[in-house]
């Protein structure tokens, strides 16, 4: 019988390519499930990062600290996303990022080595990933060149549109920080939504 955590990677995987069972198998072997507590750190700045994360259950962020002490959100994963510093991971060198848990967060790690034998061994995960990282990529450049050219009223009411899981689970002032407007605006502007 297959477990409730390796049929919610096949279901995710498959919706990218088609895997058999027995792939899967191979595959899960390799991944680790760790728990994070709320506020926990799955990754710190100036350390390598080790591990591509799969988010079974929670929420994470993706943030550095600006020249001022700021914190600077990029990005944020909830269930059945992929989050990493890719150029730490890629390159194993120090993460210019931080990676911490928002709620209590279940994550599957997925080491570089094992990510690099698991290519080799099933070139179909190679091209899923290929798929995942365009998608995130075109997310990226949409949120860069059309998302912040947006007036903040506009931006706010998109994120929870294209988002609304992340309007009830992310604290407001991360949300702010974000979408890069004030917690203040954005609390006059979810006043009158």
């Amino acid at each position: 019988m297959i477990s409730k955590v390796k049929e919610q990677i096949k279901t995710y995987f498959n919706r990218y390519v088609e895997f058999e069972d027995a792939e899967i198998d191979a595959i899960y072997s390799k991944l680790e499930e760790k728990t994070f507590q709320k506020k926990t750190f799955l990754l710190k700045e100036n350390t390598i990062c080790k591990h591509n994360y799969f988010i079974l259950k929670g929420v994470v962020r993706l943030f550095y600290l600006d020249s001022n002490g700021h914190e600077k959100i990029t990005q944020f994963a909830i269930d059945n996303w992929w989050i990493t510093h890719m150029e730490s991971f890629i390159n194993q060198t120090p993460s210019t990022q931080y990676i911490q848990a928002i709620e209590d967060t279940t994550v599957l790690c997925l080491s570089k080595s094992n990510l690099e034998m698991l290519y080799h061994e099933h070139p179909k995960l190679e091209r899923m990933f290929r798929l995942i990282t365009e998608k995130m990529l075109i997310a990226n450049l949409r949120k860069s060149d059309v998302f912040l050219q947006m007036k903040s009223k506009e931006r706010y009411n998109v994120f929870v549109e294209m988002l609304p899981d992340f309007s009830q689970r992310v604290p407001q002032y991360m949300i702010a920080s974000y979408l890069e407007m004030t917690p203040e605006y954005l609390s006059e502007l979810r006043k009158h939504r």
